[in-house]
């Protein structure tokens, strides 16, 4: 059986998602790798793939929130809503926007906001994706979708991007937290809009997703197998500790007797919408074996990750 775990990938701009899992074909040898949540080509920053049984808990950490930081150019518009993308919209008055004008406009965007994903995106209309369409040079519909930003806050002023294709007046460095499914591409885009001009970004990078850090992944030309993370260090479900007669009967998809609380079994919102409580069940020394559903009395088995005997 292949190994399985986490690796904490920090993606370089210019690579797509799927390249960046190469080194993890090649390093350790499987074909058997996914990853939780695409970034663009151009976004650098955290990926988090599986390997192996792992995979299967992917779902769970896509869904978890994300923390990003962007440039903002306001000004101009693109196709793609990237600063190098080919210009749509040009604002020629040059209205003056300063950090309080802009802080003015940030409260609109934090909670429950419906956001219409950008021309260019993986969204599927009739089979294909939305980028597919754009292209062929069809104009397509996208429906605003409910997100979820946390928070939204400036965190510096007035750099340069190299390689813009249109002029921006200004330029603000920003901070969001935020759900699966938001695109700091177009919220770039309606921040300008609200703001009364166009807009769009550039320097995307993913700093945190979850609990876990840009700053504890590695780059794919460093990894090594050492830099195998056990699933319990990603996703914070509780571990429950059992003995091998336990272990034997969970190995074998069986349910097992469970009269002690688990604290912090929480509802998880991942591949099933319907909230259950999960928990990782380990060996004695702490290796995580299984995923289980906790209900009060029992633990029922969802899908092994250990080592076939």
């Amino acid at each position: 059986m292949a190994l399985s775990g986490f690796i904490l990938l920090d993606k370089v701009a210019g690579d797509t998602s799927f390249k960046a899992l190469f080194p993890l074909k090649r390093v350790f040898c499987t074909k058997r790798v996914g990853h939780a949540g695409t970034l663009d080509l151009r976004a650098s920053g955290l990926i988090i793939a599986a390997l192996g049984r792992a995979t299967r808990l992917l779902p769970y950490v896509e869904s978890k929130e994300k923390c990003y930081a962007f440039r903002l150019h306001l000004g101009y518009e693109t196709d793609t809503l990237e600063w190098d993308g080919d210009v749509v919209e040009q604002d020629a008055c040059c209205h003056p926007i300063n950090r309080a004008a802009l802080e003015t406009v940030l409260p609109q965007f934090t909670g429950d906001v419906d956001q219409i994903p950008p021309r260019y995106c993986a969204v599927k209309i009739d089979g294909r994706r939305a980028s597919d369409w754009a292209e062929r040079g069809k104009e397509i519909e996208l429906k605003p979708r409910r997100i979820h930003i946390a928070s939204l806050r400036i965190v510096g002023e007035g750099g340069v991007t190299d390689g813009a294709t249109g002029k921006s007046f200004a330029t603000f460095d920003l901070e969001c937290v935020c759900s699966k499914g938001t695109y700091v591409r177009a919220l770039g885009r309606d921040i300008g809009r609200a703001l009364g001009t166009c807009g769009c970004v550039s320097q995307i990078r993913r700093l945190r997703i979850g609990g876990v850090s840009v700053e504890n992944a590695v780059r794919g030309e460093s990894l090594t197998k050492d830099n195998l993370v056990p699933v319990d260090k990603v996703l914070d479900f509780p571990v429950v500790k059992l003995d091998e007669s336990q272990i034997a009967v969970i190995r074998k998809g069986n349910w097992i007797p469970w009269h002690t609380p688990v604290e912090g079994a929480t509802e998880q919102q991942g591949r099933s919408a319907d909230g259950e409580k999960l928990v990782f069940a380990a060996d004695a020394s702490g290796n995580v074996l299984s995923v289980c559903r906790y209900e009060p009395g029992r633990l029922l088995p969802k899908f092994f990750l250990g080592e076939d005997d």
